[in-house]
């Protein structure tokens, strides 16, 4: 826990070089909250195929507030799948979230970061609401 807390703000140090502390720490709050909702969403959607626009949307919405909002994407993005893979080291690689997954949930994850449309990814007929 340490070690993480440690690499948590020894990046969060070198995202800041060039920036004053509080305004970087206002878009990574709110770009966790756009993190947030996107992920609300996508289980409140529960549309089959939709994962990749949500990820897609999460980063892009995120990065859309500055660089603390990239960070806090990228953070997330980067936690979420190694907790995966862990989880599927547990489970002997059966739930079905492998590495390839996993792999095109972080294209999907960059591609939204880099500030292309999360449209992309977005499966017909899934509600317009999300």
């Amino acid at each position: 826990m340490k070690l993480f807390l440690g690499i948590l703000l020894g990046s969060l140090v070198l995202g800041v070089s060039s920036q004053r502390w509080l305004n970087f720490l206002r878009e990574a709050g709110q770009g966790t909250r756009d993190m947030m909702r996107a992920y609300s969403d996508m289980r409140e959607a529960n549309y089959k195929n939709s994962d990749k626009y949500f990820h897609a949307r999460g980063n892009y919405d995120a990065a859309k507030r500055g660089p603390g909002g990239a960070w806090a994407a990228k953070v997330i993005s980067d936690a979420r799948e190694n907790s995966q893979r862990v989880t599927d080291l547990l489970r002997f690689g059966d739930s079905g979230h492998g590495v390839e997954d996993s792999k095109a949930d972080q294209a999907a994850n960059l591609w939204g970061r880099s500030g292309k449309d999360p449209n992309h990814f977005r499966p017909s007929g899934l509600p317009d609401k999300y």
